[in-house]
């Protein structure tokens, strides 16, 4: 029976989720109240308060649903041999692919375009905490590639980590403006095997 109200519990945090999710790209976070996301899920905003401190605490939440660690993204997807340029590469792809998906890209969408500065939320930290986390995550992998002997030895891993991020944050941000213009898959996945081809030590001449 425990087992079972613990369930029904987290289907109803999970509910909450979903609704937060739709109501929060509707109206934009500042305007959206808990009692509008309490309605959408169709309970009451006791059941919100019991799961979520406060709004802050539930757009956390809704955020957390959809990090995407990079090593999980690597281990999702590339073997235990796999090189270290090699292994961002199928990170990159994995991360486009999910993004891709309804709920990730709603919920991006929300936090650069529908979340203003206000009370406990402030969306650019936000947004800087999660680029610091890709940043640290690449820069470990390029690290790992230079003392390999894989990456050009005029580009340190600190520089080559920065290009690599600015390409994924400029192609993101211009594909969640349009998202119909083109597949972030696709051109994504061109774009970073590209600069890893431009990364790589005496790639003009293998």
């Amino acid at each position: 029976m425990a087992r079972r109200t613990k369930a029904e519990a987290e289907a109803t945090r999970e509910a909450l989720l979903d609704a937060a999710e739709e109501v929060f790209f509707e109206k934009g976070v500042a305007c959206t109240s808990l009692e509008q996301i309490a309605r959408q899920a169709g309970m009451t905003r006791g059941a919100v308060y019991w799961h979520f401190r406060n709004k802050a605490d539930l757009f956390r939440a809704m955020l957390d649903r959809v990090r995407m660690p990079f090593e999980e993204l690597v281990a999702e997807t590339a073997p235990s041999n796999a090189s270290p340029l090699e292994a961002i590469r199928l990170g990159c792809q994995q991360g486009f692919h999910r993004l891709e998906q309804p709920r990730h890209r709603r919920v991006h969408a929300t936090l650069l375009h529908r979340c203003e500065f206000f009370s406990d939320i402030d969306p650019r930290a936000l947004e800087s905490e999660m680029a610091s986390e890709c940043l640290d995550a690449l820069l470990i992998y390029l690290r790992k590639a230079r003392d390999q002997g894989l990456l050009r030895e005029d580009l340190s891993p600190e520089n080559a980590t920065r290009l690599l991020q600015a390409t994924l944050s400029g192609l993101f941000h211009d594909w969640l403006r349009d998202p119909e213009a083109f597949s972030l898959y696709k051109y994504g996945t061109q774009l970073v095997d590209i600069q890893l081809r431009l990364f790589e030590r005496d790639s003009a001449s293998s």
